[in-house]
C-alpha cells in the first residue's frame, strides 16, 4: 500500500522520508471515509499539535481516496493525545461512521502488527538507588495518573539497582513525561512484559550507569545481558532473539539481515538518543527458524568489523517444551503441505474425517463477531480483499466463517497453487471492518496479512507475481 503524499500547500515544514518516525509514535492511521477531505482532517487534528504533514493514500489509477491517511505531529504526545480523544469519533455531523484511529507503525520495520497501548504507557527510567516507590511517584505524577511505580531491586540484597519503570493510564501522558523530564532519567519507552526480557533493559541501563560514572565498561562488549561465555547446554530457546552490537542499525538493516533465515515474524529497534550501542528483537515464526538464525547469525559481521551478538529471549518456558512445540508445529505443516497440495485429503483430514456437518473451529484470540448471512452471489461486488496466508492456506470452510462474520460476504477463494486468496463484499464499510479486525492476526496458527485488493483492471497491468 502507497502513502500518496497530499499536503497542503501552507502546510510549512515537511518531514522527509527518513525523519518521518522521528520521534517515535510522532504518526497516527487513520480508517476513514473515502469522501473525507483533507482540509477536514488538518482543521479536526490541528488542535492537539504542529501536523508536519498529512498523506491520504489514493488509488494510481483513479486518485480517488481509499479510506485511509496519515497524520505527522511535530511530538509523540501530540500523536497519543490525537489518538485517544479521535479514535470512534465522527469527522463531521454528516458522517454516519466513526473513525478509527492508531499510532502509526515504524515505516522500516519489518512488522505489521498493532502498535498496542501497553507499548506506549510504560516508560522505563533511571533513578538514584535512594528513591523509594513513594519518590519515583512524586517525581512523575506531575505528567498524569499513575498506575503503578516499580524500582528493580537486587533478589539477595534487597537493595535498589537505580532503575524503575512508571505506568501512566494513557500513552499520552507517558510520551510527556519522557519528553519533558530530567534528562539525568533517561527515560523511554519499556518493553512490553510479555516481549522481550526486563533484564536486557537493566544490563543496558546498568552498562550506561558505568560509563555514567566514569568506571570502566565491562569486559563484554555486549551490554545488553549477552555473555560470550554463556552455557548454550543451559540456554533457554525460544523464538525470540536479542541482537546487539557497538554499532548502531535500522530496522531495515536489522530485517535484512534477518530476513536470510525464512521464517521471520518481525524485528524492531530500541532506540536511544544517549547511547551508541545498537539494540534490536527479532521474532521467528517457529523455533526452529529461531536456532538456525541464532547460531547462524551470532558474530556475523555487520558491518565488516563489528561482530553482532545474537541470544535467546527467555519467556519464561523451559527448553523441553519449546523443542517439543518445535516438532509439533514441523508435523502440522509437513500435514497442511500435504492437505494443500492434495485437495482430495483436505475433508478427510480437516475434522479428523468426519465430514458431517460440524462447524469449522477456530482458534485464535480475535474478537471475532457472530456469524451472519452470506450475500446473494448476483450481489454486486463494492469491495475486494487481498489475503496472505503464512505458512499455509486455511480451509475454505473457515475462510467463509470468518469472513461472513462482518456481514454482506458475497464470496471467498483461494488462488491455487498460492498462498494467497481473495473475499469480495457486497459492502465497503463490511470489508474495512475485515481488514481492521484480521489484518496481521493469527486464527488456526495460521497468519494473516488483509488488505484492500487492486481493481481487476490495475492487476491486468501489473507484472506476475514469483512466489
Amino acid at each position: 500500500m502507497d502513502e500518496a503524499a497530499s499536503c497542503a500547500s501552507g502546510g510549512g515544514f515537511r518531514p522527509g522520508v527518513d525523519s518521518l518516525d522521528e520521534p517515535p509514535n510522532s504518526r497516527i492511521f487513520l480508517v476513514i471515509s473515502k469522501y473525507t477531505p483533507e482540509s477536514v482532517l488538518r482543521e479536526r487534528f490541528s488542535p492537539f499539535g504542529e501536523i508536519q504533514d498529512i498523506w491520504v493514500v489514493r488509488d494510481k489509477h483513479t486518485k480517488e481516496s481509499k479510506g485511509i491517511a496519515f497524520v505527522k505531529f511535530a511530538r509523540s504526545s501530540q500523536a497519543c493525545r490525537a489518538m485517544e480523544e479521535m479514535h470512534g469519533q465522527c469527522l463531521s455531523p454528516n458522517d454516519t461512521k466513526p473513525i478509527k484511529v492508531f499510532i502509526a507503525q515504524s515505516r522500516s520495520s519489518g512488522s505489521h502488527r498493532d502498535v498496542e497501548d501497553e507499548e506506549l504507557t510504560r516508560i522505563f527510567v533511571m533513578i538514584p538507588k535512594s528513591y523509594t516507590e513513594e519518590d519515583l511517584r512524586e517525581k512523575f505524577k506531575v505528567y498524569g495518573d499513575i498506575e503503578y511505580c516499580s524500582i528493580i531491586k537486587n533478589k539477595v540484597t534487597g537493595e535498589s539497582k537505580g532503575l524503575g519503570y512508571v505506568r501512566y493510564l494513557k500513552p499520552s501522558q507517558a510520551a510527556q513525561a519522557i519528553e519533558n523530564c530530567d534528562r539525568s532519567f533517561r527515560a523511554i519507552l519499556a518493553e512490553p512484559k510479555n516481549k522481550a526480557s526486563e533484564s536486557s533493559e537493566q544490563d543496558y541501563y546498568s552498562n550506561m550507569r558505568q560509563e555514567t560514572l566514569g568506571h570502566e565498561p565491562r569486559v563484554n562488549m555486549f551490554p545488553f545481558g549477552f555473555d560470550k561465555n554463556d552455557n548454550r547446554g543451559q540456554e533457554a530457546i525460544s523464538k525470540r532473539l536479542s541482537v546487539v552490537s557497538r554499532v548502531p542499525f535500522t530496522e531495515e538493516q536489522l530485517f535484512s539481515i534477518f530476513d536470510i533465515v525464512p521464517g521471520l515474524e518481525y524485528c524492531e529497534v530500541q532506540r536511544d538518543p544517549y547511547s551508541n550501542y545498537g539494540h534490536g528483537v527479532v521474532q521467528y515464526f517457529n523455533v526452529a527458524s529461531a536456532i538456525y538464525a541464532k547460531y547462524k547469525l551470532h558474530g556475523f559481521q555487520y558491518p565488516p568489523g563489528n561482530r553482532i551478538g545474537v541470544s535467546f529471549i527467555d519467556d519464561g518456558s523451559n527448553a523441553t517444551d519449546l523443542l517439543r512445540k518445535m516438532a509439533t508445529q514441523m508435523v502440522a505443516a509437513q500435514l497442511a503441505s500435504m492437505v494443500w497440495n492434495n485437495p482430495s485429503q483436505q475433508q478427510f483430514l480437516q475434522f479428523g474425517g468426519n465430514s458431517g456437518s460440524q462447524l469449522p473451529q477456530i482458534q485464535t484470540d480475535v474478537v471475532l463477531p457472530s456469524c451472519k448471512k452470506k450475500a446473494p452471489p448476483e450481489t454486486p461486488v463494492k469491495e475486494r480483499l487481498f489475503i496472505v496466508f503464512n505458512p499455509h492456506p486455511l480451509p475454505l470452510d473457515v475462510l467463509e466463517d470468518i469472513f461472513c462474520r462482518f456481514g454482506n460476504l458475497i464470496e471467498v477463494y483461494l488462488v491455487s497453487g498460492k498462498n494467497v486468496g481473495y473475499a469480495k463484499y457486497a459492502d465497503r464499510i463490511s470489508a474495512n471492518d475485515a481488514i481492521t479486525t484480521l489484518h496481521g492476526k493469527i486464527l488456526n496458527g495460521v497468519r494473516l496479512k488483509v488488505m484492500l485488493a487492486d481493481s481487476p483492471r490495475e492487476e491486468s497491468n501489473k507484472r506476475q507475481r514469483t512466489y
